[in-house]
């Protein structure tokens, strides 16, 4: 499963509360999400937290989403244990703050071991962003003589996706309205179902 938790700043915006009150309330969303998806056997999960188009947003609500990660990601470690979650990120996680990134790296080394939910956080993610990655990896093992351009397939390209381990996604929700994938996992969505909630 995949879904691109979105509506968040919006439903602050709609209860008069500044949009940061509407992504820590998303924050509870998605511990409800986790805890429904270990429940129900869900294997792989993969949630938009962050897209790399997110980075245009005001200095002050992206500083803000930085800092509630940190502490989303170090509240939420020991319960992602007990329910053996393990948290994988994919995205330019370069670009995120050191403080990001370490608090990031702490959950993922504690929560290694998990085996019920293999949990995929997409941070400063889009599918722009992966090919061009995906792009540039072919072409540089294209330049060492690793791979022959008359082998690039469909296949070559899968094996370049930064989620090659995971499998292609079965269903995609997007939550909050809008009926678009938003640059949002296209080539492992694409045999998706999708679904679409108001709420």
């Amino acid at each position: 499963m995949a879904i691109i938790m979105d509506g968040n700043g919006r439903w602050a915006k709609h209860k008069g509360l500044d949009r940061s009150e509407g992504h820590r309330k998303g924050v509870d969303s998605v511990r409800k999400v986790v805890e429904a998806a270990v429940k129900a056997k869900v294997k792989w999960l993969t949630i938009y937290a962050f897209s790399t188009e997110n980075w245009m947003r005001p200095d002050d609500e992206v500083d803000a989403l930085m800092e509630l990660m940190v502490l989303a990601v170090a509240s939420e470690t020991p319960q992602l244990v007990r329910q053996g979650v393990r948290l994988t990120m994919i995205g330019d996680t370069n670009r995120l703050p050191k403080d990001t990134q370490d608090s990031i790296k702490r959950c993922m080394d504690a929560t290694k071991d998990g085996e019920n939910l293999n949990l995929v956080v997409a941070i400063s993610y889009s599918s722009r962003w992966e090919l061009s990655e995906i792009t540039k990896a072919i072409c540089s093992d294209v330049e060492k003589g690793t791979i022959s351009v008359d082998n690039i397939d469909d296949k070559t390209i899968s094996n370049y996706l930064t989620k090659r381990s995971v499998p292609d996604v079965d269903l995609l929700i997007r939550t909050g309205g809008e009926v678009r994938i938003s640059n949002f996992l296209l080539l492992h969505a694409a045999y998706a179902e999708l679904c679409f909630t108001e709420c």
